[in-house]
């Protein structure tokens, strides 16, 4: 088979959307290398790329449970294994035990300082594209390619990345984190089609992951249960204190703050004669303000750690733009202007800001999570949640 487009490092989580990705990749004559990222197991010190068959990963040739636990649980491991050995690619293990500690240490810390966090972002960020283009390297790999659904595309001024063809599954949301020098060494294969579409392809090359359902957790709390995880790492989050009204007086109590989040309805326990949601929390106080739901509503927001795209020397003007702020939320209408750059050290080193004025008040607009801004289909950049504005707030700067 001809290799003459180069090596490609993919990396398979043992779903259906990475596997079609390396079998397109394969057809399409790139030399394929396939990669499972391992969280890492006690015990084990390994911090670079491990061939398959010197790992304990279930035989390709045992009958596999099909599961949906998270993206890199033993399961997965097994699927992706079972792929490689269809496609007939070098299958190899990444051991990110002491990386991806980094990202669960984040989640914790994010509901320890009453922020939402999205570790998924964080991880594609400083692993899936991070330490897997150090790999490639490694391996003398052009390009790393994954399963996402968005696009990377070469235009006059470089490579920019744009939303997924099938606007239900976009994840270029997830990606904005990508360093822009990096576009051009990454491919996503299955951006430009339909979910349906991938299914069907996967049943046309014979994997056997073709009706494997998608994963809908975090990865590391397969049971979902994210406040326990955080007790058990962060035992003295657990404790009691007020629930309070908007004008501070309690009218309940929970077991600790990091288990709400900024618009949360339900679990609340609370008969107060009207629906009242999370409006806020004090993590140093323990205490949770509950309110009416137009008290979620925000007109602003500033954001750090921004990762620009594209040049944004025009955006220190006020811009249009599209802005998404979660990421199952749609992108709104809004305008973007570049702030002076942070003076704070910052989890990922960049110390870009911006501030983003909605053009109408959105819900639940809350510190920790992604913002992300679009020109169209075109990603421009996006950072993190600092500080937010309600309706008659001063601005946030």
């Amino acid at each position: 088979m001809s290799t003459h487009r180069g090596k490609v490092l993919v990396a398979m989580s043992g779903g259906v959307d990475s596997s079609v990705a390396a079998a397109l990749l394969q057809r399409d004559g790139y030399e394929v290398v396939g990669c499972f990222m391992r969280l890492g197991s006690p015990g084990e010190t390994l911090d670079e790329l491990v061939r398959a068959d010197a790992c304990e990963i279930p035989s390709a040739g045992r009958p596999v449970k099909i599961g949906h636990q998270g993206c890199c649980s033993i399961n997965d491991a097994a699927d992706a294994r079972l792929v490689a050995a269809q496609l007939g690619v070098p299958f190899y293990v990444c051991n990110f035990k002491k990386d991806f500690g980094r990202i669960i240490d984040y989640f914790v810390d994010e509901y320890a300082q009453g922020r939402t966090p999205n570790p998924c972002v964080r991880c594609n960020d400083w692993l899936k594209f991070g330490k897997l283009h150090e790999y490639a390297r490694q391996i003398d790999a052009q390009f790393v390619a994954s399963g996402h659904y968005a696009r990377v595309e070469e235009t006059g001024d470089g490579h920019v990345l744009r939303r997924g063809l099938d606007a239900s599954k976009d994840q270029s949301y997830v990606l904005f984190g990508v360093g822009r020098d990096q576009l051009g060494r990454m491919l996503l294969p299955i951006g430009g089609m339909h979910k349906t579409e991938v299914r069907g392809l996967a049943q046309h090359f014979g994997l056997p992951v073709f009706d494997k359902p998608d994963s809908q957790e975090i990865c590391f709390v397969p049971d979902n249960d994210y406040a326990g995880l955080i007790d058990r790492r962060r035992a003295d989050l657990a404790r009691e204190g007020p629930i309070v009204d908007p004008d501070g007086r309690v009218v309940g109590t929970h077991t600790g703050q990091h288990r709400f989040t900024i618009g949360q309805r339900r679990g609340l326990s609370l008969s107060l004669g009207a629906p009242v949601y999370v409006v806020s929390k004090d993590a140093a106080a323990n205490t949770v303000t509950v309110g009416p739901r137009e008290m979620l509503l925000r007109e602003s927001c500033t954001a750090t750690e921004a990762n620009w795209l594209v040049d944004h020397d025009p955006l220190r003007a006020w811009t249009p733009v599209s802005v998404k702020y979660r990421y199952n939320t749609p992108a709104v209408a809004g305008r973007v202007r570049v702030l002076p750059d942070d003076a704070r050290d910052t989890p990922s080193g960049r110390r870009g800001r911006f501030e983003v004025r909605f053009d109408q008040p959105q819900s639940a607009v809350a510190p920790g999570q992604a913002v992300v801004l679009y020109d169209g289909d075109t990603v421009l950049g996006g950072g993190w949640i600092d500080r937010t504005a309600g309706v008659g707030d001063e601005s946030v700067q």
